[in-house]
């Protein structure tokens, strides 16, 4: 094999595959990038057992061939020559060597034989559809925070895809919790999707899925089994075994009845928030909301450290009410808010508090109260 490429093409498809493989692996090969060098385009493919990801681009094809090489040393090499260089990879398969060469650079890297690397079986999916990107993008990150860590919880680690009913109809509905916050995000149901099975999307999957969703010009190629999810652009296709569990029951946990509004600028809100919780002990995190007509009060008392109080105006003329929540779950969801003005529903200090944008009903996040 011989191909030349450009540097920055070669550092964003090493860069993808780099991320993809596990550090820390028993089996030497899944460390590695598989190369394939076929006519003018070169492929280079990684996994773990459970992600696959492969990144197609064009390159000078001298003489056709595939290896599997270092994804990490590679990335590092790559990511240290000069801009705009041009790259030579030239492997004689004899050697077991793959050297890497760039103006006055030179490197030669341990290969392993090809025929080793695991390539994820191709499955036979239930539905095929198109999505564009900035809808991705937005059902994904407006979710992902509420992904659970909790190993035990294993079904709770990635965010649930499915088709749901809303008020507008029939959505495409990404949801996430960990039991102490949820994220409900709805886009309108491409017309092929509407037989998709709900699957569950591992939290490293949609890591790495941001990465094919920064072009608001494309179509994502999205493909759903029981099994598997694939995402597809032209040149990147990313496959992802799905968590094999049953995501609970999240309907039940939103609340209907929350009577009691408040209207706040989420920017500010987020930054009264943030100031005030720099004294509280980081364990608990817990802030205090007390409402009353058009004002909230912000507190903090943290015995060992200190307090602190902050007022904002706000809209609000219900009874007084106050209200204690984790400081970090609160910068969270305010930080979604993509609009100018926040949309919180309470019930009582007890109760779970829905929060949207504005009027918008297509993105609601619930979160759990503390005790104060």
């Amino acid at each position: 094999m011989k191909i030349s490429i450009e540097r920055g093409t070669l550092l964003k498809a090493v860069g993808q595959a780099q991320s993809v493989v596990e550090r820390r692996n028993t089996i030497p090969i899944l460390a590695n990038v598989l190369i394939e060098a076929e006519g003018d385009t070169v492929s280079f493919r990684a996994t773990d057992l459970d992600i696959e990801v492969v990144d197609k681009c064009a390159a000078m094809v001298e003489r056709a061939g595939a290896t599997t090489v270092s994804a990490v040393t590679l990335h590092e090499i790559v990511r240290k020559l000069p801009d705009g260089a041009m790259v030579q990879l030239t492997d004689d398969g004899a050697n077991g060597r793959l050297t890497v060469e760039a103006g006055r650079s030179n490197f030669s890297l341990a290969t392993l034989p090809k025929e080793d690397f695991p390539v994820m079986a191709s499955a036979e999916y239930d539905s095929n559809f198109a999505v564009p990107a900035p809808v991705l993008r937005r059902l994904f990150d407006k979710s992902k925070f509420a992904i659970s860590t909790e190993e035990t919880r294993y079904y709770l680690n990635g965010v649930y895809m499915h088709v749901a009913d809303s008020e507008n109809g029939k959505a495409l509905r990404c949801v996430a919790t960990d039991g102490h916050r949820l994220a409900r995000i709805d886009a309108a149901l491409p017309p092929e999707a509407g037989d998709m099975p709900g699957v569950i999307v591992p939290r490293k999957t949609v890591g790495e899925l941001r990465k094919l969703l920064d072009d608001d010009e494309m179509q994502i190629a999205v493909s759903v089994s029981e099994a598997k999810v694939r995402f597809a652009t032209p040149e990147i296709t990313l496959t992802s075994k799905v968590i094999d569990g049953t995501f609970p029951d999240y309907t039940r946990v939103i609340p209907v009845g929350n009577t009691r509004q408040l209207e706040v600028d989420a920017a500010e809100f987020a930054k009264a928030v943030d100031r005030v919780a720099t004294v509280s002990s980081e364990r608990s995190r817990a802030v205090k909301l007390t409402l009353e007509e058009d004002k909230l009060t912000l507190s903090v008392n943290a015995p060992d450290s200190g307090a602190a109080e902050e007022e904002l105006a706000v809209a609000y003329n219900d009874e007084r009410l106050e209200i204690g929540f984790n400081a970090k779950y609160l910068l969270e969801i305010a930080s979604q808010v993509d609009r100018e003005n926040a949309v919180f529903l309470f019930n009582s200090s007890g109760d779970p508090t829905l929060m949207r944008e504005g009027n918008d009903t297509s993105a609601v996040y619930v979160v759990m109260p503390m005790r104060v």
